[in-house]
């Protein structure tokens, strides 16, 4: 890879929805305060904002690299599972849900690690991986915002991210399959 495919402007956005993670974790440091809770949600939006104008933009500049296929869903999968495993252990989530969106994330970095070796490039992610974060993502926010959790809303996003989480690993999977298949 030259500089070119490193720095240029949809990565330079991933890479900063990466270092998110920073005020993030400060503010869980006093996530008891209502300031904070809302500052977490607002940084997320700003991280789901920022995932579809890099995206966005890595299309329309024709910015579509190896490594921002790297960069864009690491810093999405940093952010959402460090935000994750904050409220799991803060007992803000079922931990079934925890542990389906932890164990989901290892098993598509395994997978995506042992197909790039394979075949030499990054399985890029799809709407249905995208889907998976946005609804999760939403949940997430849902929650820090204090959102009653038998509001029909929550429990229907709730329960879509869900079946997304089974349905994008399950595409995911079937994706790699069929890659593998044709490189052989």
């Amino acid at each position: 890879m030259n500089r070119s495919q490193i720095f240029n402007l949809s990565n330079t956005i991933s890479f900063i929805r990466l270092l998110l993670i920073i005020p993030i974790w400060f503010a869980f440091n006093n996530f008891n305060d209502q300031f904070y809770r809302h500052s977490i949600a607002l940084i997320g939006i700003f991280a789901a904002f920022t995932d579809v104008l890099d995206g966005y933009l890595a299309r329309k500049l024709n910015q579509i690299t190896e490594f921002g296929k790297i960069i864009d869903p690491l810093a999405d999968k940093v952010v959402v599972i460090f935000v994750i495993v904050n409220l799991f252990l803060l007992n803000e989530i079922p931990d079934y849900y925890f542990y389906m969106i932890v164990t989901r994330d290892i098993l598509i970095v395994i997978g995506g690690i042992f197909v790039t070796k394979k075949i030499g490039k990054v399985l890029p992610s799809d709407y249905i991986g995208k889907a998976t974060v946005v609804s999760v993502s939403i949940v997430v926010i849902m929650i820090l915002l204090h959102v009653d959790s038998t509001s029909i809303y929550l429990q229907i996003i709730f329960y879509l991210s869900i079946i997304l989480i089974l349905v994008s690993f399950i595409n995911y999977f079937i994706r790699a399959i069929q890659v593998l298949k044709k490189a052989a």
